[in-house]
């Protein structure tokens, strides 16, 4: 059986997402270098994220973090997070989401380089 995955763009990079059920969603996340995603949180889902690929600054509730290839943070319902690409190349991560609602929609953010808010 063929696995499709399912790819959307965004201005800071893409995402595909590589499994989704009614107990979690597996996306690979690539953020270019120099930009970041917004400055959000969640109500519904808990967040993992394995770093594959690159370097970057996360920010967990207003305190700022750098994290590199074969690192891992855990984002909990409620926390405000962001990444920046700081490297010269893509930061590529795993985000395993747990919770229960998985939808782009629960998504409150704060700030946005793209004019989200």
């Amino acid at each position: 059986m063929e696995l499709k995955y399912y790819i959307e763009q965004r201005p800071w990079g893409q995402f595909k997402i590589l499994l989704e059920n009614k107990k979690c969603k597996v996306k690979e996340i690539i953020v270019k270098s120099g930009h970041r995603l917004s400055y959000q949180r969640h109500k519904k889902r808990d967040e993992h994220w394995i770093v594959v690929k690159g370097e970057a600054i996360v920010t967990l509730d207003d305190e700022e973090k750098f994290i590199k290839s074969g690192d891992s943070l855990n984002i909990l319902k409620g926390q405000k997070h962001r990444v920046l690409n700081t490297g010269e190349q893509d930061l590529i991560f795993i985000e395993t989401q747990t919770g229960s609602y998985f939808g782009e929609d629960d998504i409150e953010r704060f700030s946005d380089d793209y004019n989200r808010v």
